[in-house]
């Protein structure tokens, strides 16, 4: 038996829990709508994990509750804000709007946003740009921590730096959101939590040593999580790392060159208007074939249909829309726990199955 929960509600909800803390109105239903679209996405670890989190953030002053960026650099197609830690949902969905209206302007526009706040879900800021025809492009370090070591190292250098691309097709669009290690700091740390360890050796401890035991990350000293490709093939995770990197931290001009206290993010994220390249008829009608292929591709053994990314995250977004959100026990427990605190009705559920 699982209840169910009206996103609208969820969001409403949510988004009251962080005005009652001191957060504006406007961002924040702006951070509510985030994640609970990501809870809906089944990004579990970037959803409604995170409220209890980011409402200690503001009331601690960790999170900057009202006003906007100060910008630093607007030069044409491309702008650059000081965020001053504020939260990281309102700030892409006001860089997605920027940067589309610029890109209409220009064919392309890149917004890069240092000091931001944490951003949870990536892939939830795709469809405002794909739904207007743009590919958009995002890549996201956080300067402040370190958790994944250079390829051959034994110390961290960078964090999981996520990228995420959305682009349009005729049908739904292609989302990725993948981070640049074998797992994200969210994983490693759910799974610490849960006293259990990983399937195979995704970490180093701190001799350089592979490891399934996700304590490594908490020890003195620290282990380290692997870059994609792992033991053998992670030089080119690593490189990936180092892009975001530098397209995020380095391009905004505040990454690892300064002591970064708390939950930070640099963002980049990049528009592209197919109608300024070689024409939207010629877009779609490439990346039609392309999907096709893909869709065509014999499946492996234990493989319903091969599928592009998004496609699960989307039809669990239909389906929660339509029939509400499932939500664990624990997560409803502290969902009525902050309600009760501020004196709101905890969350109804629609119906039960």
């Amino acid at each position: 038996m699982s209840a169910r929960y009206a996103m609208s509600a969820l969001t409403a909800l949510t988004s009251q829990l962080f005005q009652n803390a001191g957060l504006a109105a406007d961002k924040a239903h702006a951070v509510a709508d985030t994640l609970v679209r990501g809870e809906a996405f089944g990004m579990t670890t970037h959803g409604l994990k995170l409220l209890p989190a980011y409402l200690d953030e503001i009331r601690q002053g960790g999170m900057t509750r009202e006003g906007g960026p100060h910008v630093i650099q607007d030069f044409a197609a491309c702008l650059t804000w000081d965020g001053r830690k504020l939260p990281g949902p309102w700030l892409i969905k006001e860089a997605v709007g920027k940067g589309i209206a610029r890109a209409e302007r220009y064919g392309t526009a890149t917004v890069t946003i240092q000091n931001s706040h944490h951003t949870a879900c990536l892939s939830t800021y795709l469809q405002a740009a794909t739904e207007r025809g743009f590919i958009i492009l995002i890549a996201l370090t956080d300067p402040g921590h370190r958790s994944v070591a250079p390829f051959g190292g034994t110390q961290a250098v960078l964090t999981s730096n996520p990228i995420a691309l959305g682009a349009p097709t005729r049908g739904a669009p292609i989302l990725i959101d993948m981070a640049t290690s074998l797992a994200t700091n969210a994983a490693v740390a759910n799974t610490l939590a849960a006293g259990e360890q990983f399937s195979s050796a995704i970490l180093l401890d701190a001799q350089g040593q592979p490891s399934c035991d996700p304590a490594v990350i908490s020890a003195d000293p620290p282990g380290t999580i692997l870059p994609l490709g792992g033991i053998e093939a992670g030089h080119k995770g690593y490189a990936l790392g180092l892009i975001v990197e530098i397209l995020s931290g380095c391009l905004g001009g505040r990454g690892r060159g300064e002591q970064n206290q708390g939950w930070s993010a640099a963002v980049t994220l990049t528009l592209y208007s197919p109608a300024a390249m070689a024409g939207s008829d010629a877009y779609l009608k490439q990346i039609e074939a392309l999907v096709q292929a893909c869709h065509d591709s014999p499946p492996k053994a234990g493989v319903t249909r091969v599928k592009l990314p998004g496609e699960r995250a989307l039809a669990a977004l239909e389906e929660a829309s339509r029939d509400g959100l499932s939500l664990p026990a624990s997560l409803i427990d502290t969902l009525t726990r902050l309600a009760a605190e501020c004196g709101l009705p905890p969350p109804a559920p629609l119906t039960s199955h």
